[in-house]
């Protein structure tokens, strides 16, 4: 009852912000244009590379029961298909049509984008559990697991292009209304099993508005406010149908899309297309809770697992980091890492990389390094902020060490390095090099070769949105975590924020 109140009053907000409404205004129409939202989220799944193709006896396009050839693609009269479809519709609580609109989105997914349909399939045997499980909690047709597929092709790090997120592809405003939490550490739009819930919740308050599953489905997408103002601009008809051309341009192709995923996900086999697997799927996976800060490279290292697959299982987090909380996140891993986890939990909070300890002994040695002058020798391209942060001390302290009145050196000039750190410093960069120096040093003997220079044409620059994370950017531009930090020059603790520019695949 408190619940059904909350939804009462916060019906304005729903209606202010159309909060679902701002994903698109480009008209879905019959060609089903590039930038399609619909075909844009599954064109994303070309770029996961946590795909196992040969699980389950097969790659896309093996062999079926129907007898096709492996390449072969399958194609049936509208009359077959509308007889598929009617069927469909006399075991389903929606109106399940089949017209020219819904053959158009039946041909992209059977015909033109196989293979990531393939990888979409895939996915169902990961998601549709997780998401029958909560339908059927909720009471609600098993047919809105397929609202998945038409918002985000089951790709987690779905992101649309005004910045709506996820499986269910909650935007910012109604995320919020729904307490999913959203930080600068998690997005739990991200999170399969909280975003599923607050989609079931969001989608059972629209039905008892509607009290129809179609106009549900058009609310979820353009926002109430939308759907409403279409029912009064027809003159009051509540068939989505007669509303169609009232509502917004991609709203129009939103209802066709859905029936068409329907059709394609329960005759699959008819159409040749088969699944190329994931490297987990629900059957194989577990979750544990925690409440201490971890990161996925502690993880990876304990556990024996790659950093990517952590990351594709536990898509929230969006620095490849659980942070501390009061209460619990929860952490995804395959079933045989469970326990391991479990047996070994105060290793992995602790776990510190060779390179991590030896600079821990090295700082601990530097603290009984006593203070004295230092000579310090300037190489060429060296300045004064270089040399005060290799040996920890400031540039007006070099100045007034060295009575300088510019910050002017010149090479070979001799300068007095004093502070209690200044020994301890150099063994540390002379035996652990700084990443992130401007440039390394140079020896007089020898000029170091420089590095090839990167090929413009190979890669764009990419500025980071709010709630992005490396491992959703790398996703997007089909590259590899480790080739996105690589490009760029980041380690595995490095943290982006809105704003800053990275290169990226084109």
């Amino acid at each position: 009852m408190k619940r059904l109140i909350f939804f009462v009053l916060t019906i304005v907000v729903f209606q202010a912000t159309e909060a679902q409404s701002l994903r698109s205004s480009r008209d879905t129409s019959l060609q089903l244009q590039a930038d399609d939202p619909i075909a844009a989220a599954l064109d994303s799944l070309a770029y996961l590379k946590l795909f196992e193709a040969t699980r389950f006896g097969g790659e896309f396009g093996r062999p079926g029961n129907f007898g096709f050839s492996p390449d072969s693609v399958p194609k049936y009269s509208p009359e077959v298909i509308a007889e598929r479809i009617k069927k469909l519709d006399n075991q389903s609580p929606f109106k399940l049509v089949y017209n020219k609109e819904v053959q158009a989105y039946i041909s992209m997914y059977a015909e033109r984008k196989r293979e990531q349909v393939a990888r979409m399939i895939g996915l169902s045997e990961l998601y549709f559990p997780l998401f029958e499980e909560a339908l059927a909690r909720h009471k609600m047709p098993l047919e809105l697991k397929y609202l998945a597929i038409v918002e985000s092709a089951l790709n987690p790090a779905a992101r649309s292009r005004v910045g709506a997120q996820g499986l269910w592809q909650f935007m910012y405003s109604t995320a919020k209304l729904f307490k999913l939490n959203i930080s600068s550490y998690v997005d739990e739009r991200c999170d399969p099993r909280k975003s599923t819930e607050a989609a079931c919740i969001y989608m059972k308050y629209l039905y008892s508005i509607y009290k129809d599953w179609s106009l549900v489905l058009a609310a979820y997408n353009s926002g109430p406010g939308n759907v409403n103002k279409a029912i009064r601009r027809s003159g009051g008809k509540t068939d989505y149908w007669q509303l169609r051309s009232y509502l917004p341009k991609e709203t129009a192709g939103y209802v066709p899309a859905f029936i068409a995923a329907v059709y394609v996900m329960n005759h699959t086999r008819e159409h040749n297309l088969y699944p190329i697997m994931p490297k987990a799927i629900f059957s194989e996976i577990d979750t544990v809770h925690i409440n201490k800060k971890v990161t996925f490279k502690q993880l990876s290292q304990v556990l024996d697992m790659p950093e990517e697959d952590i990351a594709f299982l536990n898509p929230a987090y969006l620095h490849d980091m659980i942070p501390a909380t009061d209460d619990h996140y929860v952490l995804t891993l395959p079933k045989e890492k469970v326990a391991t986890f479990i047996n070994n939990e105060e290793t992995i909070y602790t776990y510190k990389s060779p390179q991590e300890s030896r600079m821990d002994s090295l700082l601990s040695l530097q603290k009984d390094v006593p203070s004295k002058v230092k000579i310090h020798t300037v190489r060429s391209g060296e300045s004064l902020s270089m040399i005060a942060r290799k040996y920890g001390v400031t540039v007006n302290e070099l100045k007034k060490w060295n009575k300088m009145k510019s910050s002017r050196l010149l090479r070979g000039q001799k300068l007095k390095v004093s502070s209690p750190e200044a020994v301890g410093r150099e063994r540390i960069a002379e035996l652990v090099p700084d990443e992130a120096s401007e440039e390394a040093p140079q020896t007089e003997t020898k000029t170091k070769e420089e590095p090839a220079k990167e090929q413009k044409d190979d890669y764009t620059i990419y500025k980071v949105k709010p709630g992005d994370s490396l491992w959703k950017i790398s996703v997007n531009h089909g590259m590899t975590l480790d080739e996105l930090r690589k490009l760029n020059g980041l380690s595995s603790r490095s943290v982006i924020k809105p704003g800053m520019k990275l290169k990226v695949k084109k």
